[in-house]
Order: C-alpha cells, then structure tokens, then sequence
C-alpha cells in the first residue's frame, strides 16, 4: 500500500512538471508571435492554453482526492498542499502568455517598430525563472528555491527600467504610443510570470524545510516558532 503511494506522488510530480513544460511553452509561443508579428503561432498558444486549464483540474482532483485517502502526513502532506499551489501558478502562467499572444495579435495590426532588446531579455529572466523553479520542484532543491527568490529582485528592477523607457519614447514619439503601450503589458504580464515563478521556488522551501518564507526576509525567526498563514506574491 505505501509502495502504491509513492507512485501515485510520482506519478503527481510528472503531471506537474508536464503542466510547466506546456506553460512554459505558450509564453515561447507568445513572445515568438511578438518577435515574428505572426497572428498563427498567437492563436496557436491561446488554443493551447485549454490544455493547461485541464490539467490543473486534473491535478486538483488528485490531490485533494490523496488528501482525503490517504491522509497523508509531514513531507507528504506538504508535497500535496504545494502542488495544489503550484499547479494554479503555473495555470497563471499560461494565463500570462495568453495575454501576451493578445498583445501579439494587436501589434500586428499596428505599424511596425524595432521592439526593445530588453523585452527580450525580460523574456529569457521569466522563463529561466520558471524552469529552473520546476527543476528545484522536481529535485526538491531548497537551495535552487531560495536562489530564485532573490532573482525577482531583477526581473522586477528590469521591468521598471522598461517601463520608464517606453515612457520617454511616448512622449518623443506619440504615433507610437499604442505600440509602446502593448509592450509595457508584455513586460508586465513576463513580469508576473517571474513572480509565478518564485511562489513556486517558495513553495519547495516548504515542502523540503517545512518553512515559509514568504514576505520574509531571510534569517527571520517566526513568531512563536511557525509560520503565519500569508498570500501569495502575485495576485
């Protein structure tokens, strides 16, 4: 029997990191439309998405139904709390990228402007934020969690040199305040994504530590010995 339940948390992991991979996969989708100007691979990642709102049913369904079955207790219980977040963070995710695919299709429809190099990279951050916090999941690699905590401090830091940038060039050139506008959403909704992202990386803290560290700075004892319930980062 607890042979059997090992399996069915393994089996949970590999639906998860299946769910990332897909989430991650429509924010490629995405930023490539962007890149390419092409309302096809835009449409493909908003149908794609559809898979993704499945999964994290299924997921749910699993978890909650291990919860009640099988009473799970210490690591375990932690793992199937976590996943239940993880899977709506990375149901999130693919939220954000069907975002920016709608930001895809409209700057289509607009004249086309060089978009800022750093949007690009804003990209690379978000996305190797959200692989690499799946891999620490996957790996139950605390390190690799608390690491990426302090990386959205970046992305967060990149996103406002961004925006304040599109901001100059609004003013220097109004023609193209529509564009500039699309783009500030699409480095907001990447962004999100990191913030998705690091709820994920705090989450394999709890699982592995048994501590939360959210809006925590590192080192802080708790009060009285645990953790207070908190809300996620991004909302």
């Amino acid at each position: 029997m607890e042979r059997h339940f090992d399996q069915e948390l393994v089996d949970l992991k590999e639906q998860i990191a299946l769910m990332g991979a897909r989430a991650e996969a429509i924010l490629q989708k995405s930023i490539e439309a962007i890149r390419r100007r092409d309302p096809a691979i835009a449409e493909e990642a908003i149908a794609d998405d559809r898979a993704v709102d499945r999964m994290e049913v299924d997921i749910e369904e699993r978890c909650v139904n291990l919860l009640a079955l099988r009473q799970p207790m210490a690591v375990d219980l932690r793992f199937l709390t976590a996943a239940l977040k993880i899977s709506n963070d990375l149901e999130r995710v693919g939220d954000h990228g069907v975002n920016m695919a709608g930001n895809a299709l409209r700057l289509c429809r607009l004249p086309r402007l060089p978009l800022l190099p750093e949007i690009y990279q804003l990209s690379k951050m978000a996305t190797d934020m959200l692989r690499d916090a799946l891999d620490a999941f996957l790996l139950r690699d605390a390190a690799g969690g608390r690491d990426l905590v302090s990386r959205d401090d970046r992305v967060d830091d990149l996103n406002r040199r961004i925006f304040h940038e599109l901001m100059t060039r609004m003013h220097a050139d109004p023609e193209g305040m529509t564009c500039f506008i699309e783009w500030i959403m699409v480095a907001r909704n990447l962004e999100r994504v990191a913030d998705l992202a690091t709820n994920i990386a705090e989450e394999v803290v709890f699982i592995t530590e048994a501590r939360i560290i959210k809006h925590r700075e590192e080192g802080d004892a708790p009060a009285g010995g645990t953790s207070p319930p908190t809300s996620e980062r991004e909302s």
